[in-house]
């Protein structure tokens, strides 16, 4: 790959502006479930699934390092708009610059490393939850006003501080099944990419 291929074009960041906008609206799509308490921790492990298909359609589109990260930016940025706090622009900047990093290491041809960058990617989702026990007193005042004191008393009774880790792992394990979900329903498409 020469160093003038290698550079980000207008077509790839259409092709970023396209599927990171379907990836983020099947990503809200899963968010809904958030209102019940159970499902906005859950989302850990099935979000990674459910967004597996659509992003690794993206993946057999990318062949030049960077466009992860852009992607991950992208959704940092808007959970920021969307109120979810700034911990989200941090860990999807650190995960989609490591998944950049992975799909690189496997020359974008590796089934092996895209599998690993998408659910290395997942773990972005993380920021979400670090206000849970980062900014803890003053997160559940905050959704006190909006979800009633029933879903606030639910929320800190399923999270104690252990509960992180396993929201950690839950990302990736979700992000590993989400790739091989992505994988077996887009098959021809990673054929035609040439990921072997």
């Amino acid at each position: 790959m020469n160093q003038q291929s290698s550079k980000l074009q207008a077509k790839d960041l259409i092709t970023i502006g396209i599927f990171t906008a379907i990836y983020f609206v099947v990503f809200l799509a899963c968010a809904m479930l958030g209102f019940v308490p159970v499902f906005l921790l859950a989302m850990t492990f099935y979000g990674p699934i459910i967004t597996g298909i659509p992003f690794m359609l993206y993946l057999t589109k990318i062949k030049k390092f960077g466009m992860v990260t852009i992607t991950a930016i992208i959704c940092g940025i808007l959970m920021f708009v969307f109120g979810m706090g700034y911990f989200t622009m941090f860990t999807a900047l650190i995960f989609g610059l490591a998944a950049d990093f992975i799909l690189k290491a496997g020359n974008y041809t590796s089934k092996k490393n895209t599998t690993l960058a998408y659910a290395v990617y997942s773990i972005w989702f993380i920021g979400n939850y670090i206000p849970l026990y980062l900014t803890r007193e003053s997160y559940f005042a905050d959704l006190v006003s909006g979800y009633g004191q029933e879903y606030v008393d639910t929320l800190r009774a399923y999270t104690p501080g252990w509960m992180f880790l396993v929201l950690l792992a839950a990302c990736f394990i979700g992000g590993l099944i989400g790739a091989a979900l992505g994988k077996a329903v887009l098959k021809k498409h990673f054929v035609r990419a040439g990921i072997v």
